[in-house]
């Protein structure tokens, strides 16, 4: 299976190959979740699937409807999916035991090992405390993560409770204990405990699931949530292999076999460059057949079409792979024609929006930045400026 190949089934499996209808913001979402960090990616994303797409139609779905979801998922991050496809990418993704789970969170060792509790432990008095804490408001982290930790501290041992109460190594005057349930509230999260509310300001407020929606979420069936967890990134990432999937994930490479194993039988093995990799056999005729995708978008940082971990498979050029990936600041990438041809950086001028597009390699021609400056100036209405500016750098 060739590059261009690949490229053109993962495009599709995005819906990066054409926009879905208008109203289609459920399928997107759906595919295999959408980052929402920095802030705003996930609107962004969804632009660049769904034709027509407003924020005020995104806001209706996450405030109103109540049909599109916001919590902690892959690799600890924010992502925003289908409030149906819940246990896919919570329960399903939940470490198993607590060798897994501590390196879900990495960060955390130092913090248990000078309080001498279990992560378990941890979670458990967090759990414990959270409804007292959390019903019937909308907390950002830092107080979150103060009031539950002074109701834990009442029911340490004395030497336990001090340590907990001490300050600790992750931010200035915050205590041991506090950092320590920053870290397990992502655990919390994934089992299905809380939800991110809409941001207010530059803060992004928690609220119990339950409350939010109004009903308890339903009690999943883990093996089967796990089981569609792979599917769906090999349906969006394929082919890969276990280790591309752990690195997706954020799960221990020894935590994933077993889920892979789930769905052994729906699988064929193809060769990539030799080596072998995996697909959902229902995908092998869509692999074969996958057509050369055109037309541009402009992607916002961390988009789910680049988090992948062969990158080679991105952009072949490995000296170029710090100016996407690790470049300060997070820059979106231009696809164009199916390929990832530029960066770009956004930032406002009053009302308007100024757009900077840095080629890669050679500058676009005319056509391609004719469609640059069609999507920013999308983009821009999105965002709700005035208009847009656009400069390709070397130009």
């Amino acid at each position: 299976m060739d590059t261009d190949q690949i490229a053109a089934f993962r495009l599709r499996a995005h819906h990066l190959d054409r926009r879905l209808p208008a109203g289609s913001l459920l399928a997107a979402a759906g595919a295999c979740a959408i980052q929402n960090s920095p802030p705003g990616s996930a609107l962004l994303a969804l632009h660049a699937r769904v034709a027509g797409v407003t924020s005020e139609e995104v806001a209706q779905a996450i405030e109103a409807d109540k049909t599109l979801l916001q919590t902690w998922c892959m690799r600890g991050a924010p992502f925003l999916f289908p409030t149906q496809d819940a246990p896919v990418f919570t329960m399903g993704l939940l470490p198993d035991g607590e060798t897994s789970r501590r390196r879900f969170i990495l960060g955390v060792e130092q913090a248990l090992a000078t309080l001498g509790m279990s992560l378990d432990e941890a979670v458990e008095r967090t759990e414990r405390e959270l409804e007292a804490v959390l019903s019937e408001r909308r907390l950002a982290i830092d107080e979150l993560g103060a009031r539950l930790s002074a109701r834990i501290v009442r029911h340490l041992p004395p030497d336990q409770a001090r340590v907990w109460q001490a300050e600790g190594p992750y931010a200035a005057g915050q205590p041991w204990g506090e950092g320590v349930v920053h870290f397990v509230l992502r655990i919390v999260a994934l089992k299905g405990a809380l939800c991110f509310a809409p941001r207010s300001g530059n803060k992004a407020p928690f609220v119990l699931t339950a409350e939010w929606l109004g009903e308890p979420p339903p009690d999943p069936d883990p093996q089967a949530a796990r089981a569609d967890l792979a599917r769906r990134y090999l349906h969006c990432y394929g082919p890969s292999t276990p280790k591309g999937f752990a690195a997706w994930t954020g799960l221990a490479a020894e935590d994933v076999p077993h889920r892979w194993r789930l769905i052994e039988d729906e699988l064929a093995e193809v060769d990539l460059d030799g080596r072998p990799a995996w697909l959902l056999a229902s995908d092998l005729d869509a692999l074969r057949s996958a057509e050369a995708v055109r037309g541009v978008r402009l992607l916002p940082p961390r988009d789910p079409y680049i988090q992948t971990a062969d990158k080679l498979q991105l952009v072949p050029d490995t000296s170029l792979h710090r100016r996407i990936w690790r470049s300060p600041g997070e820059p979106g990438t231009v696809l164009a024609d199916g390929r990832l041809v530029a960066t770009w950086r956004q930032r406002k001028e009053g009302k308007r929006l100024r757009i900077e597009v840095e080629p890669l390699a050679a500058p676009p021609g005319s056509p391609a930045r004719d469609l640059i400056e069609a999507e920013a100036e999308a983009i821009a209405a999105l965002r709700g400026a005035s208009g847009c500016r656009v400069r390709f750098s070397g130009t």
